[in-house]
């Protein structure tokens, strides 16, 4: 796995890409001066924390031949002000699955990917708290 990264302009602008040349646009969310063109990088770590588990959620139920009809995801992480480097110390995840299958087979696949498959949340969980809350078809479970 490798990822390059460029600066784009005199600011804070800068691109990344991968080895396919998918591309991302970094910025710094805190500059006062300018827009904000991209993504912040903390703000990157939760969505690779989003895309990681929804990964993860949709193939432990594929095996079970169960295909959900709409999966989605909220994740807010919570930094401490004041130190450097202000690491996130909580994440609440909050999953949106739809589709005919059981409130039990729904938590599961979720427990299973931030217990145990998802690499992100594996490597965050050393430093943050990390929860999540299920819904299926609406209804919190």
């Amino acid at each position: 796995m490798k990822v390059a990264l460029e600066r784009i302009n005199n600011d804070y602008l800068f691109e990344v890409s991968n080895d396919h040349g998918h591309r991302v646009f970094l910025d710094n969310k805190t500059k006062t001066e300018g827009s904000v063109k991209g993504i912040s990088p903390m703000e990157l770590l939760l969505m690779g924390l989003a895309g990681c588990s929804s990964i993860d959620v949709v193939a432990i139920l594929q095996k079970q031949k169960i295909n959900p009809t709409s999966l989605k995801m909220e994740v807010e992480g919570h930094r401490p002000e004041g130190v450097i480097p202000r690491l996130f110390h909580e994440i609440q995840v909050n999953v949106y699955l739809e589709g005919d299958f059981s409130p039990e087979k729904a938590l599961r696949a979720v427990a299973l990917s931030f217990e145990k498959y998802c690499s992100v949340s594996k490597t965050l969980e050393h430093t943050a708290n990390i929860t999540h809350t299920v819904y299926l078809n609406g209804k919190k479970l």
